[in-house]
């Protein structure tokens, strides 16, 4: 039974493209069951979470990572009662614009793109389901429905205030803007609470399966974890319930609940933000004067102590840094060597070089070109095209197509 500010399929603003009923799957389903059918969505396995995908089998992954977020999504919104289904398909999709070797790979193509109207993951997303996946007869992009297009674009919050209201917020990303100017996705507005929930997901997984992966990466201990806020508790739980517990178990069953600790916090406050507003639709929900999903204020305090800690210990401890920086470099090379030799884009790519007017649409297609490989072919590529070495593996012919 879906709660009365759920989305809902049948009321569903539709597609750009309109496009038959399916006769046994709601629209959401649809666009869940395309989504992970997407080339983009394949290639999150060789792309970075943290680590290099290939430093380890045991670390996440971007498709692992995404998995994790929608098993959380899914619990939460049914327990909101809100649309599983619409809920999936934004937390599968969220992170399908990131580049190779992730923030660090968005933080070199954000300032080499700065030129030409900036890089945004988020955006790239938006660029990806609309427009680079082609492989249908009828158009362009993965024709997703109206709701699953806005939780994209707007699951952190709202992207820019109402025309001539407020403060001047940042200029629209160009893969947004373009988009938004055929479809209006009310950037203005906050998102349905599907979407508002998948946001809440991707928090709750990065911060548990980081810690997970910190600790296999030998880059802080297990005590100091244990003297923690919020993760204090979870290890006191543990040892009162099973005292003597193998370290490895230990520190599982530790992690566990606080996963499930952020899990129940978000719930119960959801909850209680939706109560309060007296939502009886998804419209009252995207007009509320703030977010519905968030953490409580003791849990955000506590969780921003972990978050300093992981920022600190694992995103910049001395070997993530100076992974970063050799990465960093694959890009920078890889952009100009593409600007200045196009032709040594795939054939599939140059009939858009081609008909591209100007430096800055050829930047936007090798931009797209290099956000869509996987860490190995970038690395392949680079090895290649820059160094003059043969590629380390065989190199897979379409590792970096779109």
């Amino acid at each position: 039974m879906l709660a009365a500010y759920a989305s809902r399929p049948e009321a569903s603003r539709g597609r750009l493209h309109s496009e038959d009923e399916s006769a046994f799957r709601s629209c959401f389903q649809r666009d869940r069951d395309r989504i992970i059918h997407a080339s983009a969505f394949r290639r999150l396995k060789h792309k970075t979470q943290v680590f290099i995908e290939h430093e380890g089998d045991y670390f996440r992954t971007r498709l692992t990572h995404s998995i994790e977020v929608a098993q959380v999504a899914r619990t939460i919104a049914r327990t909101l009662g809100l649309d599983t289904d619409l809920t999936e398909a934004v937390a599968l999709a969220h992170d399908l614009g990131h580049p190779p070797f992730g923030h660090t790979g968005e933080e070199a193509l954000a300032d080499l793109m700065a030129p030409y109207g900036g890089f945004d993951h988020n955006a790239q997303a938006i660029r990806i389901v609309t427009s680079l996946e082609r492989h249908y007869a009828e158009f362009d992009g993965l024709n997703l429905t109206w709701e699953t297009l806005e939780g994209l674009a707007k699951h952190n919050g709202p992207v820019a205030p109402l025309r001539g209201d407020g403060p001047v917020a940042p200029p629209v990303p160009y893969a947004l803007a373009e988009y938004d100017a055929r479809h209006d996705l009310e950037l203005h507005t906050h998102a349905s609470a599907e979407a508002q929930v998948a946001a809440l997901s991707d928090d709750i997984a990065y911060n548990s399966h980081d810690l997970h992966d910190g600790l296999r990466a030998e880059l802080f201990s297990t005590d100091e974890l244990a003297e923690m806020p919020l993760l204090s508790g979870c290890f006191a739980e543990v040892d009162r319930r099973y005292p003597g517990l193998n370290y490895y178990r230990r520190r599982h069953e530790a992690l566990r609940r606080f996963f499930g600790l952020l899990v129940e916090d978000v719930i119960a406050e959801a909850q209680a933000r939706l109560a309060r507003l007296g939502a009886q639709s998804a419209a009252d929900v995207r007009h509320a004067p703030g977010p519905v999903a968030r953490f409580s204020d003791p849990v955000w305090r506590d969780l921003q102590v972990i978050r300093d800690f992981l920022f600190h210990r694992m995103y910049r401890a001395p070997p993530v840094v100076a992974m970063r920086a050799d990465v960093t470099e694959v890009i920078r090379a890889l952009f100009p060597l593409y600007m200045g030799r196009p032709d040594l884009l795939p054939k599939q790519w140059r009939k858009d070089v081609a008909e591209a007017q100007g430096e800055t649409a050829l930047a936007r297609i090798v931009a797209d070109y290099i956000a869509g490989m996987t860490d190995r072919f970038a690395i392949q590529s680079h090895a290649r095209l820059v160094l003059g070495q043969p590629a380390p593996t065989p190199l897979p012919l379409s590792s970096g197509h779109l």
